[in-house]
């Protein structure tokens, strides 16, 4: 007999990286943990699926649970589309020092290299130390022949548009678009589910064996947008307890919400799963059946036979919610 679906959580897959933080650690109140750069919140990535850590299913992965409830749990559209396969990666990404620059592959060259998804991404800036930056594309549209001059004689960053940030900005990553994080920024990130990234440059940085990371510059040349640069920032107008949409793209869509008071959610009309990303506070989510204490760095599946949500809100809280149309 199957147990019923509810809301689930997960344990955070926890990475360290040669660039990260300490925010990270005190957001899930870990002891003698550094640099830990990454917490993978929702992943269904081979290798790097989530487990549940509440009620009834927990210690199973997501995709044991995609196997049994099909699309109950992601809904019909979205089964049918991408079967055993989670669509989406939700992250927290703790920058203590700046990332390398990078650029991730679209759909096509991402399946015919790597029979992988490609990787359009977002990110919301949960908080930045003062004068952090992200870089986002180039400042003005250029050959490819000048790029690559510029890689070999260590001038890249010259040619790049660089941007200042503060907490509660958000920017849409298209794939193909060269970036980085810069130091001091944490932030939220949704993605496709891929983790297929071309680094073309790192600072000449060393691991703790004295080893340059593999850098991909051969692999990034025909996948680069040399395009001026758009203006990557999502503008929008903070409404508290009320959703404002962010993103909406063939990938995701994705809304913010500050609130503090009482919510109810309706999701009779989506009919397929949703997400709710914890980027401050601490809430409680209840379903008619079910609930669940919601904090800071947690993410909640909510499956596609959900049908209303309220959120009741311990504090100033602020969610990030996205589903799939």
């Amino acid at each position: 007999m199957q147990e019923s679906l509810y809301p689930l959580k997960f344990y955070p897959i926890l990475k360290e990286k040669i660039w990260g933080g300490e925010k990270l650690s005190e957001i899930y109140n870990l002891k003698n943990a550094e640099n830990i750069g990454e917490s993978w919140v929702l992943s269904g990535y081979a290798g790097e699926e989530s487990v549940v850590l509440n009620g009834n299913l927990r210690g199973k992965n997501i995709r044991q649970l995609i196997d049994t409830y099909r699309d109950t749990l992601l809904g019909k559209s979205i089964y049918e589309k991408f079967g055993r396969n989670f669509p989406l990666l939700f992250k927290l990404i703790d920058a203590g020092d700046k990332l390398s620059i990078q650029v991730h592959p679209d759909d096509l060259t991402a399946w015919n290299r790597h029979a992988s998804f490609g990787k359009t991404e977002m990110w919301y800036i949960i908080d930045a130390e003062e004068d952090s930056e992200l870089i986002l594309g180039f400042a003005n549209e250029i050959k490819p022949e000048k790029y690559s001059a510029a890689l070999a004689n260590g001038t890249l960053e010259t040619l790049l548009q660089h941007v200042k940030v503060c907490a509660g900005d958000v920017f849409f990553i298209p794939a193909g678009t060269i970036h980085a994080i810069g130091k001091g920024i944490l932030l939220a990130e949704i993605q496709q589910s891929s983790d297929i990234t071309y680094r073309v440059y790192d600072y000449q940085r060393k691991d703790a064996n004295g080893r340059e990371r593999e850098l991909h510059k051969e692999q990034a040349i025909d996948v680069i947008n040399y395009k001026n640069a758009q203006n990557f920032k999502i503008e929008y107008q903070n409404k508290r307890n009320e959703f404002v949409s962010l993103v909406n793209c063939n990938y995701f869509n994705t809304s913010f919400m500050e609130f503090s008071n009482t919510q109810f959610l309706d999701y009779e009309e989506i009919e397929n799963f949703a997400v709710l990303l914890c980027t401050e506070g601490r809430f409680e989510l209840k379903t008619s059946d079910f609930s669940i204490s919601v904090l800071k760095g947690e993410a909640v599946l909510l499956p596609a036979s959900t049908k209303v949500v309220q959120l009741i809100p311990a504090q100033l809280s602020r969610v990030l919610e996205t589903f799939i149309v």
